[in-house]
């Protein structure tokens, strides 16, 4: 966060700034000047390229920066980008009151890639409470006309979204609706900044009047059909399910936040200048000291350790994995410093609670499925209705990961591809989902999440939404290796170097990139295998699919494409056959196979990828053989997305097993997952005719229900995991159709 111009044209009586314990800002230079935002570049530029990072994200911050008004917003723009943009991607915001804004620093950040953050605390009278000149007057009518001007189709890739701080004297659903009605791509809601010293005002005598504030807008928001996402109400539902926070007020998530201040100085979040004067220093410089150095100030460090670096009342309390303490600088008490709860804490606790799954017994209180859904899981015959909750809740999980990913990219083109997706599915979200919810797609996620994958494939993704859709969009795409790979849709040939290239959708579907129209011969689709009954994608385009334990086959050529389909078509009758129960599940449920490598001595394989939902990857057998392999892969693929949000077992449980299918002990995971697969497998034997296929049942049985006894006599399991198990070992042992 670069604080590019330390004064402000509003007075707002809130703001953290200026009015409270902390005045460093009057010794702070006004502007920041050029020699300061090269250094800054420079040490964010060095710690790219030290850890290798994939983008980087700054905000132009202040005080105000529109008070620089065009030409030097150009020029800080410009000398960021010339220092990072060579050896990182750079992702540029800014944060602003809207009163400066202008067409022509519209076109400035459309023209250079940086997001617009507005702030607006909702209707007139609610805004008005606290955004004001220093003479009184309002700000409403002028913070209006920017978005106004943010909303224009010329201007609407620079709108980021909105940010509103919370005044509980404001009716809450006013807000939103006013907030709402300026159509922005995201609203983040603040709980307005307060200390144990100087606590939030509680006008109504509630003990909780902001969770109550919250829980009345996440009800309308959720009536409403989410049509926009609100960061604190999605972060609130994906800690529930154990995913990751996006927002530093909720969750354990390490702070990766610094604040370059104008004079050049590091200090550390700028909330913390609630607490006291110099609350935020830390006596280094992006003149004197890097990026690293510069964390290992005690304050930084501290807030990098998670659990660690809350008091033992947090620790001990049961929603502190999801609370993670609330803001830093929320704890702060005169002679115990940041060692406390947040002053939010009865807030929330009870934002926590109200927003989490009601569990069944013996659940743990996040739980997504219930217990009745768990054990239809565990006879291995999932219903569509079954397999539809699995991808509802595999689809925002997913889509947690994407904008948590959206938060470190940095936008390129004339539309961000986070915004482009967001508008689509506003227009078409059946299919936005089918694109967002192909395996691949969070394989790639995880992988940018670890720093293993690019993250302007986002571009990609979005285009591969509005070919889908038939959207009209821009927006820049990678080619690598030569081609653009667009998920769930194609590969596509593209001549010449690596990079970044604008694909366009026009009005009528034409698909060009960089100007060329795209020729029929470029397209490699993703095919299907048409069964009749079943129509699953073969993908041997996508970048990701590599995520099996066994090598991918290339793609296919069309004879190899419709042995596949003829071969897959057998293979379902078998399974129509000899396992009726579970045809219902696969039909709905394994929707993508990825044609992997034969062994070397051409024996068949088959994998699953916990993160590549609802895909198994196959080499190339007979259908006999293919059926079951389809079966027990399509198992494991339930199993994890069960496991994605309901805990069966101790995770920490360290204990190995032996089992009848392995020569070596297998940790609990294992042992579970080889029980239900094989659980199936035993089925279809038992279905063959014949003494050979009598043979394999029993030794599939047999291994299955000593597997399950094992796992009950473990101690590892949790309620949810034994009755999971048990129902387990009632299908095995229940007659023959």
């Amino acid at each position: 966060m670069l604080k590019v111009h330390s004064r402000c044209d509003l007075a707002c009586d809130h703001c953290y700034v200026y009015e409270h314990a902390d005045q460093s800002w009057r010794g702070q230079p006004m502007i920041m000047a050029s020699s300061t935002v090269v250094a800054a570049a420079q040490r964010i530029a060095e710690h790219a390229v030290a850890h290798g990072l994939h983008a980087v994200h700054v905000v132009l911050h202040g005080g105000e920066p529109l008070l620089l008004g065009f030409d030097g917003l150009d020029q800080v723009i410009r000398r960021l980008r010339s220092i990072v943009d060579p050896v990182v991607p750079l992702r540029l915001s800014l944060q602003t009151n809207g009163i400066g804004l202008t067409p022509a620093i519209c076109d400035l950040f459309v023209r250079e890639r940086v997001g617009v953050g507005v702030s607006l605390d909702g209707d007139r009278a609610a805004n008005d409470r606290h955004r004001r000149f220093r003479n009184g007057g309002s700000s409403y009518d002028r913070v209006r006309a920017a978005l106004r001007l943010l909303r224009r189709p010329e201007f609407r890739a620079a709108y980021a979204g909105i940010l509103c701080t919370i005044d509980v004297r404001n009716d809450p659903i006013d807000v939103y609706e006013a907030v709402r009605a300026e159509e922005p791509p995201r609203i983040e809601f603040l709980l307005p900044h307060a200390t144990w010293d100087n606590p939030p005002p509680r006008p109504d005598g509630s003990a909780t009047p902001y969770a109550d504030w919250l829980l009345r807008i996440h009800r309308r928001w959720t009536d409403d059909g989410r049509p926009v996402p609100i960061r604190i109400l999605d972060s609130l539902e994906s800690t529930a399910r154990g995913g990751p926070s996006h927002t530093e007020a909720l969750g354990l998530d390490p702070v990766d936040v610094l604040v370059v201040e104008s004079d050049g100085a590091w200090e550390q979040a700028d909330s913390l200048k609630i607490a006291y004067h110099g609350a935020a220093a830390t006596a280094r410089t992006v003149f004197t000291h890097s990026v690293d150095e510069t964390l290992g100030h005690p304050g930084l460090a501290a807030r990098l350790t998670g659990l660690d670096a809350l008091c033992a009342q947090c620790r001990s309390c049961p929603v502190v994995a999801r609370c993670g303490g609330g803001l830093f600088a929320h704890r702060y008490r005169t002679g115990t410093g940041f060692a406390n709860p947040s002053v939010f804490c009865a807030d929330l606790k009870e934002l926590m609670e109200s927003t989490s799954m009601p569990p069944s017994p013996g659940e743990p209180p996040t739980a997504a499925i219930p217990a009745d859904v768990i054990e239809e899981i565990a006879t291995g015959h999932v219903s569509v209705a079954t397999v539809d909750l699995l991808d509802q809740l595999q689809a925002e999980l997913v889509e947690a990961l994407l904008e948590e990913l959206a938060d470190t990219f940095a936008p390129v083109g004339d539309e961000h591809p986070w915004a482009a997706l967001v508008r689509m599915s506003g227009d078409d979200p059946r299919t936005v989902r089918e694109i967002l919810g192909h395996p691949y797609v969070r394989v790639w996620a995880d992988r940018c999440l670890r720093r293993q994958a690019d993250p302007r494939l986002l571009g990609n993704l979005a285009a591969a939404a509005a070919i889908r859709t038939g959207r009209p969009a821009t927006v820049q795409v990678v080619s690598a290796g030569g081609y653009v790979r667009l998920p769930a849709v194609a590969a596509v040939a593209v001549p010449g170097p690596a990079g970044l290239l604008p694909l366009t959708v026009g009005e009528a579907g034409t698909v060009s990139i960089a100007g060329r129209p795209l020729e029929p011969a470029a397209w490699s689709p993703v095919r299907h295998a048409d069964t009749g009954a079943w129509s699953p994608a073969l993908d041997d385009v996508d970048a990701h699919r590599d995520c099996f334990e066994w090598p991918v086959l290339p793609r296919l050529d069309e004879a190899a494409h419709r042995r596949w389909t003829s071969t897959l078509t057998a293979a379902y009758r078998i399974v129509a056959d000899e396992a009726a129960g579970h045809l219902p599940g696969l039909t709905a449920g394994l929707r993508v196979i990825t044609p992997l490598q034969p062994g070397a001595d051409g024996s068949p394989r088959a994998a699953t990828a916990r993160e590549a939902y609802p895909a198994i990857g196959l080499a190339y057998a007979g259908p006999a053989e293919m059926a079951v392999l389809m079966v027990h892969e399509f198992q494991h693929v339930k199993l994890g997305a069960l496991a994605d949000h309901v805990d069966l077992y101790d995770p920490g449980f360290q204990a190995r097993f032996r089992v009848g299918w392995r020569p070596d002990p297998r940790p609990v995971e294992g042992v579970l997952h080889g029980a239900y697969a094989h659980l199936a497998v035993a089925e279809l034997w038992r279905s063959r005719p014949g003494e050979p296929a009598r043979e394999k049942y029993l030794h599939y049985r047999d291994w299955t229900a000593e597997a399950a006894e094992t796992l009950l006599a473990s101690g590892a399991l949790t309620g949810s995991g034994e009755r999971f198990v048990r129902r387990l070992a009632q299908t095995l042992n229940s007659p023959a159709p």
